[in-house]
């Protein structure tokens, strides 16, 4: 598949995944939320925990910041903020009330608190000017990837930092078959080993269909240089199969 001109991604996403976004995704994500850190790990050959702490080290962190991780899952980022930094006023935000009911397990046997919001992360019901960093890791593939970002600016105090993390469309062509080839298989073998029902199997090709129509490393740095931010970076791995974005909003004039 070749992915349409820039300017039009977004249309085309919205075209051809709306109906998945709106009506199925969610059940297809509480079905396997007891199971979503473990499936990550065979999925990522081990390498999971690898990527957690490469993404946590692009973060920029200072005592009792008001830190935002939208789709945050299972709170494995909210966690792994304060474990770093315990002072931080962490809130997550996620449309799966199943994937945060697990996350918020998880954070309590740790002993943290992390504030839940079940909702629409396309329109966060946060002020304007409000957080101090905002975190996104491996959830934009399945959003409208320009309206959560502007959103995700609103939110954002000038000056402020936001960190984005996911899989990406690699440029070059034979490292492109590679990957989808080696992400269908893998996909098979995860499934099977975690036991995933159809709900969640049904999900193998949207994934991959997901990424095709998804943006390289410099296409995302592209995008959020157009919606406004600054002192964009990006660093990638695996010759762009993953991305660690970071970006800023700019400070007051």
């Amino acid at each position: 598949m070749v992915p349409p001109p820039l300017a039009a991604r977004e249309a085309v996403r919205e075209q051809r995944f709306s109906d998945v976004w709106t009506n199925e995704l969610n059940d297809a994500f509480a079905d396997i939320a007891p199971y979503y850190d473990r499936g990550n790990q065979i999925a990522a050959l081990g390498l999971w925990g690898s990527f957690l702490r490469r993404f946590m080290r692009s973060v920029d962190l200072q005592p009792k910041q008001k830190v935002l991780d939208v789709c945050g899952g299972t709170n494995a980022i909210g966690i792994a903020l304060l474990k770093r930094e315990p002072t931080l006023d962490v809130h997550a935000m996620d449309r799966s009330a199943a994937m945060q009911t697990v996350g918020q397990q998880r954070a309590a046997a740790l002993g943290f608190n992390i504030k839940s919001t079940i909702g629409d992360v396309h329109k966060l019901p946060f002020p304007d000017n409000h957080f101090d960093v905002v975190t996104l890791q491996f959830a934009s593939r399945h959003l409208r990837v320009r309206e959560v970002f502007s959103e995700i600016l609103r939110v954002l105090k000038p000056g402020g930092h936001f960190h984005h993390s996911d899989m990406l469309r690699p440029q070059n062509a034979i490292v492109k078959t590679l990957y989808y080839t080696y992400l269908k298989a893998c996909l098979n073998f995860t499934s099977f080993i975690v036991g995933s029902s159809p709900a969640a199997t049904k999900f193998k090709q949207y994934f991959i269909d997901a990424l095709e129509l998804f943006y390289t490393a410099e296409e995302m740095s592209i995008v959020l240089r157009e919606l406004g931010y600054v002192d964009v970076t990006v660093d990638t791995v695996f010759y762009g199969m993953l991305g660690f974005h970071r970006a800023v909003k700019p400070a007051k004039a």
